[in-house]
């Protein structure tokens, strides 16, 4: 299941989409993280890498993260698994 932020996501879009994810990883799916970058945001990727870290940070107590961070194309994505019990 996928949850997409961009670069400039607000702190309640991201509380909405993190809580999200959080339901996924419960419901024991898996959790594609898409960033994607319009314009000159492409220029500002550690932005991007900073949002994911912290998203995978927030989720580091239910979630593990199967892929890291990778560019493709104008998206950055990640994938989260839910924890082993």
């Amino acid at each position: 299941k996928e949850v997409k932020f961009r670069p400039g996501t607000d702190e309640g879009d991201y509380q909405v989409k993190l809580k999200n994810l959080i339901r996924f990883l419960e419901g024991g799916d898996k959790g594609k993280v898409t960033l994607r970058f319009r314009g000159r945001e492409m220029a500002h990727q550690d932005i991007g890498r900073k949002l994911m870290e912290r998203i995978a940070a927030d989720l580091e107590e239910i979630g593990v993260v199967e892929s890291f961070p990778k560019m493709e194309g104008r998206q950055m994505i990640m994938i989260l698994a839910p924890k082993k019990k």
